[in-house]
Parts: C-alpha cells; structure tokens; sequence
C-alpha cells in the first residue's frame, strides 16, 4: 500500500471525525504486509522481532475482523496494542515470540461503518489465513465478542478446530480493549 492510499484512507476518516489517529509500529519491531494487487485486501501482516534471541522461537497468529490502516510503514492503534501485548507486557503466554502474524476474517481495508459482506473476505484471504494458523504456535483469536458475522466466525472456527498442539486464547472485546483468556485453563491475561 503506497502513501497515496494511506492518505486517501485518512482524509475518508477525517470527512466523519475530527481526528485521525495513526499509530507507529512499536520500536523493537519491524513489519511486513502482504496486500492484493488491486491493495484493497490486506490479506496479512508480518510483525518480527528486530533483535530475536535464540529463546525467541514462537509464532503468534491473531485473527481480527478486517484490517484499517496499517502497514509496513504504520500500524493502527489494534495492531499497536497487539505488539504491546505480544512483545513489551511480560505476559508468560508470549514468552519466547518472535514474530507475530496478523490476519483477519474479512481481508477489505476499512477504516468506518464496516460490514462483513461476502466479497470483503477476499479472493485469496482463505489461503492467507490457513497458512498463518500452520506456521503459528499460539492462536488469538481477537475479532471481539460483538462480531455479528456468524457464518465467517464459523468457517475460521473450522479452520482452527483441524489445529492440534496449538494455545488458543479468545479475545472478550475488541482488540485495543480485550482481554483474552487461554481456552483450555480458562487463565485471563
């Protein structure tokens, strides 16, 4: 995604708000993000570790709702509160991450008004999301708890359930205010 496009998405934020907030990547990260063609999907974004230790071998795949903003260049401020919860908080879950994979249900970049309709996932998001969920050891779920597309849900429910060996954690809300809990030892982070 070019500046020109960022700058489209803000000057769209801004005809319905007074502010538009962009956030920065975290200092201690860098990013990848894989975007369509066309750039109207954001199919995943790849957030490494500048400096990884050899201790630092896990992978965490988060699975959101669909994507805003963010980018190589930027993040968002969802995306910026899950490097903070992956990378800077101490929390036992992520101990040892390396890199953090960000997909989402509906891969259409949408800043406002989001509605999941069918060709909002994306031509290639399946594909994206699959691949993210093998390469990862820890799952987070974090599309909310008032994500109403209840046929998506399922098709990712599906696609994680065929995981084994894997952490589940489950986000309560959206993602810059959650709080996730382990699936199997229902422990809060």
């Amino acid at each position: 995604m070019d500046h020109t496009h960022i700058g489209r998405l803000v000057e769209a934020q801004l005809k319905t708000k007074d502010v538009a907030m962009i956030y920065r990547h975290i200092d201690k990260v860098q990013a990848q993000a894989t975007f369509s063609d066309c750039t109207k999907y954001r199919y995943r974004l790849d957030i490494s570790l500048k400096v990884a230790t050899d201790s630092d071998t896990k992978i965490v795949c988060a699975v959101m709702q669909n994507p805003s903003v963010a980018n190589s260049k930027i993040a968002d401020k969802s995306v910026q509160f899950l490097e903070k919860l992956v990378f800077t908080k101490g929390i036992p879950q992520f101990s040892g991450v390396r890199k953090l994979i960000v997909v989402n249900q509906f891969a259409f970049v949408q800043i406002n008004d989001f509605s999941g309709q069918d060709e909002y996932i994306g031509p290639e998001n399946n594909l994206h999301i699959g691949r993210a969920i093998s390469e990862s050891d820890i799952i987070l779920v974090a599309w909310g708890s008032s994500n109403a597309y209840e046929a998506r849900k399922s098709k990712i429910n599906a696609m994680l359930k065929a995981q084994s060996g894997k952490s589940f954690l489950q986000g309560k809300s959206h993602p810059s205010r959650a709080g996730y809990v382990d699936y199997v030892s229902g422990y809060s982070i």
